[in-house]
């Protein structure tokens, strides 16, 4: 069941990166869901090196879309 709620959590992380990064955005289900869920680690890990505690659903978000810019910027 807990894989049930990462899937689902991420799938909206991934599409809230998404709408707020401007231009095209390919990729369908499972890129925005695997966008949200490393964009959770990713935020996690960075928030950590910076001393803030827990990251929460804002933190995931900022993560998702640094991953989303890096990505985008890779494939240009």
């Amino acid at each position: 069941m807990q894989i049930l709620w990462t899937i689902l959590i991420g799938f909206v992380i991934g599409a809230v990166a998404k709408l707020l990064v401007p231009g095209e955005q390919g990729g369908g289900f499972l890129m925005t869901t695997v966008l949200g869920v490393a964009g959770s680690f990713f935020g996690g890990w960075l928030f950590g090196l910076l001393g803030f505690g827990s990251v929460g659903f804002i933190g995931s978000v900022i993560g998702a879309v640094l991953l989303l810019l890096l990505f985008r910027a890779m494939n240009k």
